[in-house]
């Protein structure tokens, strides 16, 4: 190892030595995050059999587990071995609510568009009572759940849609949600009010990229005509309706063995090995068996840090990183 691996040093003035900055991580290459999730997520007997039990049903899967024990990776190795596109992602706040994940409607800009159409007829010595000409579908932007419920091109396979930390949500979105799992369709009131003005709309989906067509919706309805792969994801942090379980295919995400482990740190980092990188894989499990909340991207952070050689020789120096990126997380 380096005898001495930092960047940083607090000397309050600029260095100056040449400094190499270090690669980062896989997981933290922001532009390659989806494949990494997908190529490196090891899945076991148990979640490849309910994976193809909620593909057969077209049922959402519900994944529950510690945080940090990836449960939201599954998804990304499902959605790239079946050619499932990107992965709709709707992570979940307190705040969050249905309509949220259906569809964004932006009154503020519609309204700001009417004013300066106003002016503009004021200016051009039009009526008063004119009416402003405004396409609803420019306001409109499909929300992850609105996008993956779209119909699909004949031959197309199902979008997949990843829910992610929905105990976190506020207690009348799992109920909410049901009808939509149920019917797979939803409505656009502001679309459908002008249905017969507008009988076609075209609006944004959900992360567009340039290029992307807009979806365009009938009568300011959406109906589904396959049920998309869904993933929910909990840290159990409260109990969810009955009704809402009762959609779902459940899944527990248990604490990994050293074997499971061991697999989990080469598909990230490549074949890695010494004393320190045994130390902090054994640490890990004893921690889990005593009831510590770690998540395994701390392990990883540590595992990078040894081997890429970025940590001292000094025995303190390791002590203090290792306890200060292995803390528990409760």
């Amino acid at each position: 190892m380096s005898n001495d691996w930092r960047l940083f040093r607090g000397e309050n003035k600029p260095r100056a030595d040449q400094i190499e900055f270090p690669k980062p991580p896989p997981w933290r290459e922001f532009d390659k995050l989806s494949s990494h999730r997908g190529a490196t997520f090891q899945a076991n007997d148990r979640e490849i059999q309910m994976v193809n039990a909620a593909l057969y049903l077209r049922r959402p899967l519900l994944i529950t587990g510690p945080p940090g024990s990836g449960k939201s990776s599954l998804i990304y190795a499902v959605a790239a071995e079946l050619g499932l596109g990107d992965v709709l992602r709707w992570p979940i706040s307190s705040r969050s609510t249905l309509v949220e994940g259906l569809y964004r409607y932006d009154a503020l800009a519609r309204l700001r568009d009417v004013n300066e159409q106003r002016q503009q007829h004021v200016r051009d010595g039009a009526p008063d009572n004119a009416s402003p000409q405004l396409g609803e579908g420019r306001y409109i932007t499909l929300g992850p759940l609105g996008t993956a419920l779209l119909p699909r091109p004949a031959g197309a396979r199902p979008r997949a849609l990843l829910i992610d930390e929905i105990d976190k949500s506020d207690i009348d979105l799992p109920n909410d949600l049901l009808d939509v799992f149920e019917e797979g369709r939803y409505e656009i009131p502001e679309l459908v009010r002008l249905a017969q003005q507008e009988p076609s709309v075209g609006v944004r989906i959900h992360e567009a990229r340039p290029g992307d067509k807009l979806a365009e919706i009938q009568g300011g309805r959406v109906r589904a005509d396959a049920f998309p792969f869904v993933v929910i994801t909990s840290n159990q942090e409260r109990e969810l309706p009955p009704a809402f379980l009762r959609r779902c295919l459940r899944l527990d995400v248990p604490n990994p063995d050293k074997e499971r482990l061991e697999q989990i740190v080469r598909a990230h980092l490549g074949k890695v090995d010494g004393a320190n990188v045994r130390d902090l894989i054994e640490r890990f499990l004893d921690d889990t068996k005593q009831g510590r909340t770690l998540a395994r991207d701390q392990l990883l952070n540590a595992i990078f840090l040894v081997a890429n050689s970025r940590v001292s020789d000094s025995k303190d120096d390791w002590e203090q990183v290792r306890e200060a990126l292995m803390r528990a997380l409760e």
